[in-house]
């Protein structure tokens, strides 16, 4: 963990909620998550490789399986973000057991790391394949009004420079719903995810306790999901084949950013 000055602590308050203190970070926190999510990858090397694998192939087979059909594409493409904090907790696991100074578990304890919570573990599953669908449904639709008749036949014909500046105002588009989609979940999974895989806690609880704590530090918070979509950019751009890497490595980092943003018990 880092060894800065620990920032002040706001107590939100909401009916019938026991929310815990969220804390005010600084700019620099973020480069500290990512330095110590390093770390923890590098403890826990074996665990996270091979994880940081088998998520890098399954988002390569889902991407290159609707390689024909752009909509679908893009949407799993770009989904991929959104699904990525309920990948992560396996990582959440290993990290938590790191901190504690516990041996690392083996290969499949992280995979039943649910079952600490699973109720609302299952309710958030619920909500991100709800997430998932309605952005399905608004990239088919975003395709079908600018790009009908277009003669586009794939994913590889509409991310060519030409395609994209002959259709300007499709991207603006496509970048303004999913921004403001992925701005969503994004400050409900910052910590709820890794919160209620470590405390006690309902699912209303850990949502609106991640929304305080993107609101109390909304432009710390917004630098931090722009490192992560260009770290996951980055991983997307090479085939998914960073991603091996990036994925656990932003995984691990992801728990130090709860602890850090998230009052101890």
């Amino acid at each position: 963990m880092s060894t800065h000055t620990e920032p002040a602590v706001f107590r939100p308050h909401a009916a019938r909620m026991n929310l815990p203190g969220i804390r005010n970070v600084t700019f620099e926190q973020p480069l500290h998550w990512l330095r110590d999510g390093a770390k923890d990858m590098a403890k826990a090397w074996p665990l996270s490789l091979v994880y940081g694998i088998v998520f890098a192939l399954l988002g390569y087979g889902l991407v290159h399986g609707a390689w024909g059909r752009p909509h679908l594409a893009m949407a799993l493409t770009s989904g991929f973000l959104f699904v990525a904090p309920l990948l992560a907790t396996v990582f959440y696991c290993v990290s938590h057991r790191l901190e504690h100074h516990h041996k690392l578990p083996n290969l499949w304890v992280p995979l039943i790391s649910w079952r600490a919570n699973p109720a609302s573990l299952g309710l958030y599953a619920l909500m991100l394949v709800f997430v998932l669908s309605v952005w399905e449904r608004i990239s088919a639709i975003l395709v079908g009004l600018f790009l009908g008749g277009s003669g586009i036949g794939g994913l590889a014909d509409l991310l060519s420079v030409s395609a994209v500046q002959q259709h300007t105002d499709f991207v603006l588009a496509y970048l303004a719903f999913g921004g403001v989609l992925a701005l969503m979940v994004f400050s409900l999974s910052v910590v709820s995810l890794p919160m209620l895989l470590h405390r006690k806690v309902d699912f209303a609880t850990a949502l609106v306790t991640s929304f305080m704590a993107t609101k109390l530090n909304f432009a710390v918070m917004l630098l931090w999901g722009v490192l992560i979509a260009a770290l996951v950019a980055v991983g997307i751009a090479t085939d998914f084949i960073a991603m091996a890497v990036i994925f656990p490595w932003l995984g691990h980092a992801s728990w130090h950013a709860y602890r850090e943003l998230v009052e101890r018990e």
